[in-house]
């Protein structure tokens, strides 16, 4: 244990033994030990265990992996603190993949869970009011179709996800300020769900009517990657704009399973390893592991496919070529900023340890723990997004988030070239994170896009875009 004035006795720490314990399953349970350790150490054995966990299940040893996710349980928890929630998901993720090898049984204990239209459109509000990324994706993305349709009469915007109507409500509003007037504006919405389509055009046709906006809205009931080019129905003379907020990683997802790699099993971590990480000082998730995933040899920025070029995926392709041949004056992308489609379970797991622990560690900072609002979007949300990316292989993953720099690669190879997010929609951006009183988070300009950041680890890219070809 680490002792009060601060020194560290390796004789009497009970995380000495735990390089012994969580490779041999014969030693027993329960772990009374588990139970009193200290925040951080406890923070640093579930980092630990998970890694372990996740090496086990790669290797199919369902045995060491299930005692792995006994200490886990012991230690985790949806309503402790930061690292003890996180950790919840991301076991039930490894449970999780681990029952997928008997798919009568996991088909049998998944066979009840349900979630309705009404929890999604809840999800999404609570996570729009608690968190302030999808505002200020808005702020950003309305600032770039503003300029971009500067002077057009005629406005036609493709919503690839219309189940938030403020976006276009704000958009509404700065059309109106116009020193030339309000465009004629057309808005096609897609969704798979008819409801959400048309509380969406309700919502938008009741603020047009308002400003008096010569207005038209055009649902599209549909899933993403089941779309139709042919009924966006993009008109003559009309100024084409798109937006896409956190979609386009879905149609990553091969129509067919991919063969699973098993990567090499890591080295255990020692004694002496777990002692000189827990001597240092940690305040938050963040901190916690990257000074421990550091040490371990790994390093977020560099992960082993970072540089290499984004895997084909014939869907996005064709997806992006029908998209280009609309030929839009501007496409606006807002994309989760890190690399959740590795090949391999350990790159995915450490990738979005880091992640999902800026994102808990957000609403750690703002909400109570005992907010019924905050369980839901880390359980129905985040919880589900962790579950995805561990637990699925194949078409079934949809959550395959990549870099900005892999969507530049992509978008560039389909015939778009970047255009600059100007600096007036940075200030915006700002101001609004200023007026919500937001501390922690940072937005900073990366060749001509937006990185939004919690500290000074960035959790979501904005970049614009247009056709090669359109001037």
């Amino acid at each position: 244990m680490v002792q009060d004035d601060g020194s560290s006795s390796v004789t009497s720490s009970p995380l000495q033994f735990f390089s012994l314990m969580s490779i041999s399953p014969g030693l027993g349970s329960p772990y009374q030990w588990l139970r009193e350790l200290k925040s951080e150490e406890r923070g640093l054995c579930l980092i630990q265990l998970l890694l372990t966990c996740a090496n086990h299940v790669s290797s199919g040893s369902l045995e060491n992996a299930n005692l792995c996710l006994e200490q886990i349980s012991l230690l985790a928890s949806p309503d402790g603190d930061s690292m003890q929630r996180m950790a919840a998901y991301f076991a039930e993720a490894l449970g999780g993949r681990i029952l997928k090898s008997w798919p009568g049984l996991y088909r049998a204990l998944n066979s009840t869970r349900m979630s309705s239209l009404a929890d999604g459109i809840l999800l999404r509000r609570l996570f729009f009011e608690l968190c302030p990324f999808l505002k200020l994706s808005f702020v950003i993305s309305n600032q770039a179709i503003i300029e971009a349709m500067e002077g057009e009469k005629m406005v036609h915007i493709i919503d690839l996800n219309a189940a938030e109507p403020a976006q276009w409500i704000a958009l509404l509003q700065m059309l109106n300020a116009r020193p030339e007037g309000p465009p004629h504006l057309r808005i096609t919405g897609i969704h798979e769900h008819k409801e959400v389509l048309e509380q969406t055009a309700l919502r938008l046709t009741e603020e047009a009517e308002k400003l008096d906006i010569p207005f038209q809205f055009n649902p599209i009931v549909s899933k993403l990657e089941n779309l139709d080019p042919e009924s966006l129905r993009v008109k003559t003379g009309e100024a084409l704009a798109i937006s896409s907020v956190l979609q386009l990683h879905s149609l990553l997802a091969p129509d067919d399973d991919v063969v699973k790699k098993t990567p090499p099993a890591a080295k255990y971590p020692s004694s002496a390893h777990l002692q000189r990480v827990l001597q240092m000082k940690q305040s938050t998730l963040r901190e916690l592991l990257e000074k421990d995933l550091m040490i371990n040899g790994y390093n977020h920025n560099q992960s082993p496919d970072s540089a290499s070029s984004p895997p084909c995926s014939a869907r996005m392709d064709n997806f992006l070529a029908s998209l280009w041949g609309l030929l839009p004056k501007v496409m606006v992308v807002t994309e989760q900023e890190s690399n959740h489609n590795g090949s391999t379970l350990m790159e995915r797991l450490l990738e979005a340890l880091y992640f999902y622990a800026a994102l808990f560690d957000c609403l750690d900072s703002t909400v109570s723990r005992a907010s019924m609002d905050r369980i839901k979007v880390e359980k129905m949300l985040y919880g589900e997004e962790i579950k995805n990316i561990i637990a699925c292989e194949g078409g079934e993953r949809k959550e395959r988030h990549e870099k900005l720099e892999r969507w530049i690669h992509r978008l560039e190879m389909a015939g778009y070239e970047r255009s600059q997010l100007s600096c007036y929609g940075l200030m915006q951006a700002r101001r609004l994170l200023q007026s919500y009183g937001f501390e922690g988070y940072k937005i900073k300009e990366e060749n001509g896009s937006f990185i939004i950041c919690w500290h000074d680890r960035a959790l979501f890219a904005v970049s614009a875009w247009r056709c090669r070809r359109y001037d």
